[in-house]
């Protein structure tokens, strides 16, 4: 990105000197430099959307700018999560790297709310970021209205057998699992890290950038059109995120097990061209939490293939 936090926002209002304003804000938040946009009127008696994005570590910016300057529902509050886009660099501690985990994204979006005065708010989370959605959701039931996830991510392991397999196949490889042998050569109690180990052997056989291109995207014209939105942005990194939740085991967590802990309605919209997450992700939520399902003839960025679609499944959700 360019320029700095205090030529960008400088003129920014305050939200409690201005009846919530609409605008940019970069505010310290639950101990980090947060980046969000504050899009329409927040005291309109509608419960706001709170766009939480994927990646990890990716951004805002390109749902901001392909669906929302079309958008005339609900308002929306665009966040880029903490070391992620505008948002601040992660933060070293006297421990060392900083912690980031679920606890803290899930955290940092009740600061956002808190920070706000908002009563409630529709958590709308983008494959990871459904993952933060869903779990605020589960801990903040009070304040949240429902849930609406796009592509969710909720089982790594299995993900990562996705694109184990994905990557075989596009190799022209026979599919070697290597979870067997990780689990044998785990020590009694030691949680073997299949998840990572799957990862890994996928990687090896095509590039991370590659792979996930031909999971997520309908076509090349699609992908294309975001990695100019991205440009344009110009907004890059993300990696030290990727690296912090990798540490904290993110390819070996599971969240089935909380699922039906979830009090709130959850909404789900998925392209049948996103075989990260569907249908195996999808279908959790669909067993587990009975989530209503809306599959659209899309990938892993609905709004790129067919935003009306889209934006009529969106509407349908915070309508039932």
């Amino acid at each position: 990105m360019t320029g700095d936090h205090d030529e960008l926002f400088h003129d920014q209002p305050d939200p409690a000197d201005t009846d919530l304003a609409e605008g940019a804000y970069f505010e310290h938040l639950n101990g980090a430099d947060l980046y969000f946009e504050v899009a329409g009127e927040l005291d309109s008696g509608e419960a706001p959307l709170v766009y939480l994005h994927g990646g990890p570590g990716y951004n805002s910016y390109s749902f901001r700018e392909l669906f929302g300057e079309g958008w005339t529902g609900r308002p929306v509050i665009y966040l880029d999560s903490r070391g992620s886009g505008r948002s601040g660099p992660l933060e070293d501690t006297e421990q060392g790297a900083d912690t980031l985990d679920l606890d803290t994204l899930v955290a940092d979006v009740e600061a956002l709310r808190d920070f706000l005065g908002l009563e409630r708010i529709v958590p709308l989370g983008h494959g990871f970021g459904g993952l933060v959605a869903l779990e605020y959701a589960r801990r903040h039931p009070a304040q949240t209205e429902r849930v609406v996830v796009v592509g969710p991510w909720l089982h790594f392991p299995a993900l990562a057998l996705t694109l184990l397999r994905e990557a075989s196949a596009l190799r022209g490889v026979a599919l070697e699992d290597p979870a067997d042998a990780v689990r044998a050569a785990a020590a009694e109690g030691e949680h073997p890290p299949v998840g990572g180990a799957r990862v890994e052997a996928a990687f090896n056989l095509l590039n991370a950038r590659d792979l996930l291109n031909a999971l997520e995207f309908v076509d090349a014209p699609s992908r294309m059109r975001l990695e100019f939105v991205d440009a344009e942005g110009q907004l890059v990194g993300g990696g030290e995120v990727q690296e912090a939740l990798v540490h904290q085991g993110l390819w070996e967590f599971e969240y089935l097990p909380f699922l039906q802990d979830i009090r709130r309605p959850v909404y789900v919209i998925v392209g049948v061209h996103d075989r990260t997450s569907y249908p195996e992700q999808v279908q959790f939520l669909a067993d587990l939490a009975d989530a209503d399902v809306t599959v659209l003839d899309a990938g892993h960025y609905p709004w790129l293939d067919d935003d009306e679609a889209f934006t009529q499944a969106l509407e349908d959700a915070l309508r039932r």
